[in-house]
Parts: C-alpha cells; sequence; structure tokens
C-alpha cells in the first residue's frame, strides 16, 4: 500500500497512491494498482526531448535540458528557448503553446517591471519542449504551423517511441495543458520508461543532461530537482501527482498520487530510492523537505506527512 497520512493535531486525512520499481529484469518492487491507466504529463518529457534530439534537432546538453525542462521563466530559461528558436530560423511566434506569465514569483516581477502587460508562449512552462519540438520539424523538413496535431509525422514518432519504452500503447491520446498530444501511460509502463532513462546507451545523452542541469528541470526544491542533485539520478514530474526517477545505470522507479498530490508522490519516489540503496547519508540530509515535508497553514507548520509505504516483491 502507498498511503500518506497527513497528522497535525486537529485532523488525519490519507493520500494514496501507486508506485513500481523496474530493472533490466522488470518489477522488482511494487504496491497499488500498477496497471491504472492515468495520463503521462509532463513526466513525458524526457521521451519526447528524445524524439526532437533523434529528429535531428541537434539540442546541445543546456538545450537539451531546457527540452525536457517544466521552467519557471528565469531570464536563463527564456533566452535559452530563445535560442533553440533562433537556431531554426524561427521566432516565439512559432510556438503553439498558449501565452501564459512566467511561474516564478520572481521571474514575474521583472517581466512586470519590464512593462509586460500581456502573457508570451515563450514563457510558458512547456516551451523548452515546444522549441525542440520544432528544431526537429525544421530539421527533418515536417510541417511547423501543424506539429502539435496527433497526426504530425513529429507526434506520430513520439507516440511510437514512448509505446515502445513503456511497452504499452499510449492511445488515444487526449491534450495536454500546452496544446501537445497527452499519452496515456501506467505505473508500470512508466517505471519501465524511467528504466530505459536510467540504462539504455539511446537515452544517455538525456540522462545526462537532465543530471547535469537539474535546476533546468524544475526549480530548486521541487522533488525532481532535489533528487537530481542529492542522488545519481534524474527525475521528472507531472501534473496531477506522477513523478519518475531514473537512478543511474541502475532502475527506474514510478509514482501516482490518486488525488494528484504532487507533494505526496515526491516524497514516495524519494523514499523508495533511499530504501533501493540510492541515497547516502548526504543525499538524506538534501532532501530532508522532500523526505518529510510540513504542512502549512496560516504559513505556520501544522502537520506533516507520514509514508506508510508497503512494498511488495515483483
Amino acid at each position: 500500500m502507498l498511503a500518506v497520512q497527513l497528522r497535525s493535531g486537529l485532523a488525519e486525512t490519507y493520500h494514496e497512491g501507486a508506485a513500481a520499481v523496474v530493472d533490466e529484469t522488470g518489477v522488482v518492487s511494487r504496491t497499488g494498482d500498477i496497471d491504472q491507466p492515468f495520463f503521462l504529463r509532463s513526466s513525458a518529457k524526457p521521451f519526447q526531448a528524445l524524439v526532437s534530439q533523434e529528429a535531428g534537432a541537434g539540442l546541445t546538453p543546456l538545450e537539451l535540458a531546457m527540452a525536457c525542462a517544466s521552467h519557471r521563466g528565469h531570464p536563463v530559461h527564456v533566452a535559452l528557448v530563445a535560442s533553440i528558436l533562433e537556431q531554426a530560423g524561427l521566432g516565439d511566434d512559432a510556438l503553439r503553446c498558449p501565452p501564459d506569465w512566467p511561474l516564478s514569483p520572481a521571474a514575474m516581477r521583472l517581466v512586470a517591471r519590464g512593462g509586460a502587460t500581456e502573457p508570451r508562449r515563450i514563457w510558458h512552462n512547456c516551451s523548452g519542449k515546444h522549441a525542440g519540438f520544432l528544431r526537429a520539424c525544421v530539421a527533418q523538413g515536417w510541417p511547423v504551423e501543424t506539429y502539435l496535431d496527433p497526426g504530425h509525422p513529429l507526434q506520430r514518432r513520439v507516440m511510437a517511441t514512448v509505446g515502445e519504452l513503456g511497452e504499452f500503447d499510449v492511445e488515444p491520446v487526449g491534450v495536454d495543458g500546452c496544446g501537445a498530444p497527452v499519452l496515456r501511460t501506467t505505473v508500470r509502463a512508466m517505471a519501465t520508461m524511467f528504466s530505459r532513462l536510467a540504462s539504455d546507451p539511446r537515452l544517455s545523452e538525456v540522462l545526462t543532461a537532465m543530471h547535469r542541469y537539474p535546476a533546468l528541470i524544475g526549480v530548486n526544491g521541487s522533488a525532481d530537482t532535489e533528487i537530481a542533485i542529492a542522488a545519481n539520478a534524474a527525475a521528472k514530474g507531472g501534473a496531477v501527482g506522477c513523478i519518475g526517477v531514473a537512478w543511474a545505470g541502475r532502475l527506474g522507479i514510478a509514482v501516482k498520487s490518486w488525488d494528484g498530490n504532487g507533494t505526496v508522490a515526491g516524497q514516495s519516489a524519494a523514499l523508495i530510492l533511499d530504501r533501493m540503496g540510492g541515497l547516502t547519508e548526504t543525499a538524506r540530509e538534501r532532501l530532508g523537505p522532500v523526505l518529510d515535508p510540513e504542512v502549512l497553514g496560516g504559513g505556520v507548520p501544522q502537520g506533516r506527512l507520514e509514508p506508510r509505504l508497503q512494498m511488495e516483491t515483483g
């Protein structure tokens, strides 16, 4: 069972989920319903970036990390996305993700002081992924205007690759918040994909970029970024409470919180990585706020999330 209990002086509530650990032999540890389908959301970005790179995007390690990122709209993020587009002869008007404001309050203050009155597509947290898509389309001579259409050659490659890596049929697809096709998965399939990210030479460039530049992938303090800083791993969270971890050369971990709580998913993923031997004492100290998150009320700690994690073999 994967259950996380919120304990405070006033009440106790539970968050339930599922998790799996996969190595080259298959599932080695599991809990909950690991075959219940859900949408992969941004946890798909490492594999979408792989497709862009294999299609000829020619992304540098920094650019490849941006293609895997859910960025916060800081100047470095915007500059990297603009550079990816510029090298393809495109401007940010080619992006088809919706206009948005930076997710970071600090970045938002910067653009406000700069006189911004309307959101921009390049500020969307998925603009790096979209810029990678566009670079691949230019390299292949594919249409750039329709690169998000599920029937577009790029998206067909994405569906085929993610299906192959996870050994699961990703269709029918939906529409993600950024407008890209969003892919079906399960905890079993997701853990299988991240085990490939951990060990498959085909994905080594993506793994290296994510591990080398973890602060581009998310934000300091987020579970995926902190895991990549603390451990020999890469990680990517997705909306509505899912996260995947690739422990380099070893195994893949996937966690889904059924009520969409990302804090619960990140805490459980870090705890599983620790139980599998992936964290040193120094790493545990770094991951303290992820492994033992406080629950605030009125800006004051009111309780803690305490894991009730029981994993079964195979």
